[in-house]
């Protein structure tokens, strides 16, 4: 789905606890950068991280999942996280095995992703942000602070999701094993764009530039470069000609 990378920096060994290296990166922009690992981040023995990749105080990558005996999750044996060239995994942030982050992404305070993750290059994930297992999320997507991002979810390219807003994917909430084959989050396409607040009830699809307003709750689909608002959501108008990517 993604461009080949350069080469990996492997952490190999025990866990990992290095200090502060200093970038080698010429004035000229010629040459490589070194990666840089805080002495308090915990990096997991077998993690592949990207040139000049960044990651701060307490954050953990690599991490294997601890499940519950009703998780819905797969069991199986992960490969070890992979981090691409320039991203940054800041203060608190945890990635676990598994999940793979593209180039120059920006892993906010406190964030959590979760495994077989796929995050492509030049995303935002914000401060306090959860993007549960087994989802995908596309190029230069934003993703403010404290937003939910249920499992089994896809958010394609240039997608916003404003503060709190909430994803859900179990219309059952855990009771029936018919759950377990119906299980599905949201599916976000191109352009779209969810308001703070905004609650996705399971399986929607948002359709290519669509906007949900603030506060909507979303039972069905959104039709493509619509505004909805509102409990339930309904349409409202189409979005502003001014506004569509191709505009920008």
């Amino acid at each position: 789905m993604f461009p080949p990378r350069a080469p990996f920096f492997v952490v190999c060994g025990g866990t990992s606890r290095f200090p502060h290296t200093p970038s080698t990166r010429s004035e000229a922009g010629e040459g490589p950068l070194s990666t840089e690992i805080h002495p308090t981040a915990i990096v997991y023995p077998g993690t592949k991280l990207g040139d000049g990749v960044k990651v701060l105080e307490h954050a953990v990558v690599g991490k294997q999942p601890t499940l519950s005996p009703r998780s819905t999750a797969k069991r199986e044996e992960l490969p070890p996280a992979e981090i691409g060239d320039g991203t940054i995994v800041s203060t608190g942030a945890v990635v676990f095995a598994g999940s793979s982050i593209g180039a120059r992404v920006i892993l906010g305070d406190q964030s959590c992703i979760r495994e077989r993750v796929v995050v492509g290059d030049d995303v935002v994930i914000g401060r306090g942000s959860l993007v549960e297992n087994d989802t995908t999320i596309g190029a230069m997507t934003k993703i403010q602070a404290e937003a939910y991002i249920t499992a089994y979810s896809t958010l394609e390219e240039h997608v916003f999701v404003a503060p709190c807003v909430v994803t859900t994917n179990d219309n059952f909430m855990g009771r029936t094993e018919r759950r377990r084959e119906l299980v599905k989050g949201p599916t976000i396409r191109r352009g779209a764009r969810i308001g703070g607040g905004a609650i996705l009830l399971p399986g929607v699809e948002i359709g290519e530039e669509a906007f949900v307003g603030a506060g909507a709750v979303v039972t069905k689909n959104v039709e493509r470069r619509m505004l909805v608002v509102g409990n339930p959501a309904r349409v409202m108008r189409a979005v502003a000609e001014d506004e569509l990517l191709e505009n920008q």
